[in-house]
């Protein structure tokens, strides 16, 4: 029971990452400034990036940028940001649907490899109540 447990919480846990991305678009949608800015690193998970808001503030979100697949050190992109708290901010054009697919191929593997554990463990417990109930 605890592979379903396991299983279950990851897999759950995937469909809240896809929900928050979802949400910080929504919040970045309903108040949206546009600029461009400088990758400062460049990481599967994580970029850093350098921006300038109207009002003259410079801004380097510590979290980051989202979705910062393909992106290169010193490389200049466009943005978008919430002009109420710039620090959230994604690459211009990318949305959550790019988590989507990461999310499902988690879930999935989780189940293909939980499916077929939980599937021999069960095998192995009959056995096991056989072999004890026949001696």
């Amino acid at each position: 029971m605890t592979i379903v447990t396991i299983a279950t919480a990851v897999s759950v846990l995937a469909v809240l990452l896809v929900l928050a991305a979802w949400r910080d678009d929504m919040l970045i949608s309903s108040d949206k400034g546009v600029t461009s800015a400088e990758v400062l690193s460049a990481g599967r998970l994580r970029s850093a990036v350098t921006y300038v808001t109207p009002d003259g503030g410079t801004r380097n979100p510590k979290v980051g940028v989202l979705y910062p697949t393909k992106l290169t050190a010193g490389e200049r992109i466009n943005v978008e940001y919430r002009r109420s708290d710039p620090d959230l901010v994604r690459v211009a054009g990318r949305d959550a649907r790019v988590a989507i697919i990461p999310a499902l191929s988690v879930i999935l593997v989780v189940w293909a490899v939980a499916l077929p554990t939980l599937w021999l463990l069960r095998r192995i417990a009959r056995r096991r109540q056989a072999a004890s109930s026949g001696a």
